[in-house]
């Protein structure tokens, strides 16, 4: 079973499946694209994750950027058929 992509912008706050070992589950959303960049809203530190590594652990929003406007769209699994 595949697991959704999880719509995110930059300067989100997110919750993971598990805590930093510095005790807090919250953390911000600084890069985009195959890997996510996070900076733990305890510490500091900066991490990356693989995409689907993050939508795997991904439990929930604890702020958005801009929560009026709709989230970024996943980017296209597959090619239009004029491009194949």
């Amino acid at each position: 079973m595949s697991v959704p992509i999880t719509p995110i912008d930059l300067g989100d706050i997110v919750r993971l499946k598990k805590p930093h070992p510095c005790g807090v589950n919250e953390w911000e959303i600084v890069r985009l694209g195959a890997d996510i960049g996070l900076r733990c809203k305890g510490c500091d530190r900066k991490v990356m994750l693989v995409r689907s590594e993050f939508d795997r652990r991904f439990r929930g929003y604890v702020s958005r950027v801009n929560p009026s406007a709709p989230p970024t769209p996943p980017p296209p699994t597959t090619l239009p058929a004029d491009q194949g």
